[in-house]
């Protein structure tokens, strides 16, 4: 197992509890990070149950778990379960002895196929029900449908409340990303992050452990992978909408992405792209976002303003550089050519714009406090509004600290460029932009830092400003993966 430490201990302690009585435990997660395989480890580390649902009618998948839990548990006569209050009461009856995990794995096809099962296990969970109190199975749901599982215990849900253990497995980050699939140059693993995120199955599973062997390789990596026809990583950003439940017409919701690959971030770009009304795109836009697919960025500096953008690598991949040419990609051999052509929109609409939400990943999550001159409430990007010269400034990066009682601290604010070497134009930029936000009377600027991040690196000029100054940070490639 790699990394992960943090999930497989909220598991080890949720299971482990003694205390009497049956608890209940969700799981979720997009596809393809390791939920069933941290489940499967603990069931067999702690000789739990583990039963991993398909897409059947409820008739079908109440024989399978029958089947499976008679070979679980060798009764004297096998289970013949009519209905799923029989099949929760027996696997509270495996906790009669000691805590005991039980997973019912892709929960949200049992539910489809019974929407009242959410209810069902409700009722067998009641507080004072015998079959609870004399057991201490602990009962774990887990399902990869985020729109689905996020509602599970929200709201009015029926199990609400009810829940001990909320449990999200995350894709991994940049750093941890590039440790898993063994690149040590930070400029190959932004490259191969950018196209395939922190999902560790792509490697393991979809590109059979082929990573590129240098930053001379990844082109041919690229098309012996991602744009090969016969790799699974091919068809997988569009399976990806197919798995979610509530996708049901894929048209519109692949006309939403396409529109934010190609750059419209806002809801008013997108409804351009599409030609339709603000409002007609409201609702595949939360669903979207429901299903973890789209994510919802605040402006810092202006209020109901928000941005948008793909939070799967691999989608956004597909829809700004696969999508326009897949008829061309389906032909076995087109790789290397479509790949050649689609160079500088490569650059500009993926790695751009990814190295940004890296680094504002960088700042809040790894970045020193020391760096930033205190620890980050929150990291975001926004547009700031010159009054005087009616300019609008787009900063990158803007780290906001907490605020005891006064004016939110400005941290930091940053620029971020993939492919330009930096220099002192950049950082007088900055400067204008911060006297801009201090006139503005929203946030203290008096110790707000200046950032510069750069994948190609920086000019001597600014490198010895940075040197001589308390205000001014350089951050490279390798300071975003020490």
């Amino acid at each position: 197992m790699f990394d992960r430490d943090h999930e497989w201990a909220a598991l080890r302690g949720f299971i482990s509890d003694g205390q009497p009585g049956a608890t209940l435990g969700v799981v979720s997660g997009r596809r393809r990070q390791g939920k069933t395989y941290l489940l499967e480890a603990a069931c067999q580390a702690a000789g739990g149950f583990y039963f991993g649902a398909t897409e059947a009618t409820d008739a079908e998948s109440l024989r399978r778990i029958s089947t499976s839990l008679t070979e679980h548990v060798r009764p004297a006569s096998p289970y013949h379960f009519a209905g799923w209050a029989e099949v929760i009461d027996a696997l509270l009856a495996l906790g009669r002895e000691r805590p005991v995990p039980v997973v019912l794995d892709e929960f949200p096809y049992l539910a489809r196929a019974n929407p009242e099962l959410p209810s069902i296990v409700q009722e067998a969970l009641r507080p004072r029900r015998p079959e609870r109190a004399e057991s201490r199975a602990r009962l774990l749901l887990c399902g990869s449908a985020l729109s689905f599982m996020g509602k599970l215990l929200a709201g009015n849900a029926p199990l609400r409340g009810r829940a001990g253990l909320d449990l999200l497995v995350r894709p991994l980050d940049h750093q941890l990303a590039a440790q898993f699939w063994g690149i040590t140059d930070p400029r190959l693993a932004m490259q191969v992050h950018a196209i395939v995120g922190g999902t560790p199955a792509y490697r393991r599973e979809f590109a059979r452990g082929d990573s590129p062997s240098g930053p001379d390789d990844f082109d041919s990596w690229v098309t012996r992978t991602v744009l090969n026809p016969e790799s699974p990583l091919f068809r997988e950003a569009r399976y990806l909408l197919a798995e979610e439940p509530d996708l049901r017409d894929t048209t519109l919701y692949l006309s939403v992405l396409a529109s934010v690959a190609e750059g419209n971030a806002t809801r008013g770009g997108m409804a351009n792209y599409l030609e339709r009304k603000a409002a007609d795109i409201g609702h595949p836009i939360n669903v979207l976002e429901d299903a973890g697919l789209l994510h919802r960025d605040d402006d810092v500096f202006r209020a109901n303003r928000p941005t948008f953008r793909i939070a799967e690598p691999l989608i956004a991949f597909y829809h700004a550089i696969m999508r326009p040419v897949w008829d061309q990609l389906e032909r076995p051999g087109a790789a290397e050519r479509v790949w050649r052509a689609s160079q500088r929109r490569f650059a500009s609409n993926i790695l751009g714009p990814h190295f940004e939400q890296v680094c504002r990943d960088w700042a809040l999550h790894h970045a020193d406090p020391d760096v930033l001159g205190g620890l980050p409430a929150r990291v975001g990007h926004g547009v700031v509004h010159d009054p005087r010269t009616r300019a609008n400034y787009e900063v990158d990066v803007a780290a906001v600290g907490i605020a005891d009682g006064g004016k939110p601290p400005l941290l930091a604010i940053g620029e971020a460029k993939w492919n330009d070497t930096m220099g002192i134009a950049h950082l007088d930029r900055l400067r204008q932009i911060r006297d801009v936000i201090g006139n503005a009377g929203r946030y203290d600027v008096r110790e707000t830092r200046l950032l510069c991040f750069s994948g190609a690196g920086f000019n001597d000029r600014i490198q010895d400003v940075a040197d001589n100054s308390d205000d001014v940070v350089l951050v490279a490639l390798p300071q975003l993966y020490a």
